[in-house]
């Protein structure tokens, strides 16, 4: 069974124009968490989740860097967590999203798509033919193609 075949080929994205407002309106819409990002080609070039928002809403915490010659303080946020959030919506994309995506072509092995998700611990895999998003596969739908003749 290859990625073609399990695959959601209508895929729900944004585009690298787009804001955070934006996508967490399709995350809240679709009941979604994350979405592939893409150009006016519908090339893949970068990957936003819920995660990617939380480190950037998350308290960041002063970070202190000591050597031997000097001390240095990286201040975490002066901002309240509100401040935060709103600050957020406004941002584009591309400011927050992974550019470096996990995918796999349109031809990949069921049994390498299963072991990518949970070796790499993530949820979704955008799929690519020709350079261009195809479509995505989600643990569940590994698992449904996978099992369901055996059950």
């Amino acid at each position: 069974m290859q990625a073609h075949e399990i695959m959601k080929a209508d895929v729900i994205k944004v585009t690298e124009q787009e804001s955070i407002r934006s996508v967490i309106g399709k995350f809240i819409e679709h009941q979604i968490s994350g979405l592939p990002v893409v150009n006016e080609r519908n090339q893949l070039v970068a990957y936003i989740s819920d995660g990617d928002i939380m480190r950037f809403i998350g308290k960041h915490k002063d970070i202190i860097i000591d050597t031997f010659y000097y001390v240095n303080v990286i201040k975490g946020d002066d901002d309240e967590f509100e401040q935060r959030t709103q600050k957020a919506l406004d941002l584009n994309v591309m400011s927050i999203a992974r550019k470096k995506v996990i995918k796999v072509a349109w031809d990949e092995e069921a049994e390498n798509i299963a072991a990518v998700l949970g070796n790499k611990r993530i949820k979704k895999l955008p799929v690519e033919k020709d350079g261009v998003l195809v479509g995505i596969i989600s643990r569940g739908d590994v698992i449904r193609h996978s099992f369901k003749s055996l059950l």
